[in-house]
């Protein structure tokens, strides 16, 4: 049996496109979920692959739909395995059930998680030149410091309500506390 599994990461985005791809392919039976790649307990997934028997195929749209690590791929790509099954990948035309596919997924996989970090060690290197630079990231305080200071005496001088505090300034509540 052919069966497919589709992922997105968030509620807002749509499954349609990969269920199309998945139809197209010829997949029997699908299981998606609204959930994030890192996440390694995915409901969905995990059912499919308790479901899978001997000679069944695995057939996803691209291979990050399983995941957002090599590491964490691999464990799921070796229990597909493991139930005899095998793995397809449809935009890398990926298929573990030949040895030529699974030396493909491994290059792929590998390449992959190469450039997610490279991506990160880009992102860390931009924060420290910003930070260089003395630019801050992150939202600019609610509060200035002449504000947090108003908000401390109507506090402590004033015995005023944190809520009261809060709506005089137009900040949440948690706001005032950490003034």
């Amino acid at each position: 049996m052919i069966i497919g599994y589709a992922r997105v990461s968030t509620e807002g985005q749509s499954l349609e496109a990969q269920l199309d791809a998945l139809d197209a392919a010829g997949v029997e039976k699908t299981f998606s979920e609204k959930i994030s790649g890192s996440k390694r307990a995915r409901p969905a997934l995990d059912k499919l692959i308790e479901q899978l028997r001997d000679g069944d195929v695995v057939t996803v749209t691209k291979y990050d739909r399983l995941s957002r690590s090599l590491q964490d791929l691999l464990a799921i790509v070796d229990a597909i395995r493991a139930k005899g099954a095998g793995f397809r990948s449809l935009a890398e035309d990926i298929d573990t059930t030949t040895s030529a596919g699974r030396l493909v997924f491994h290059v792929f996989a590998s390449i992959a998680q190469f450039e997610r970090e490279r991506i990160s060690e880009r992102t860390r290197e931009g924060l420290a030149a910003a930070k260089r630079a003395g630019r801050v990231g992150g939202r600019p305080p609610a509060l200035s410091r002449q504000q947090r200071d108003e908000v401390r005496r109507l506090r402590d001088e004033e015995g005023r309500r944190i809520a009261e505090i809060a709506r005089l300034f137009g900040v949440s509540p948690n706001t005032v506390r950490r003034a």
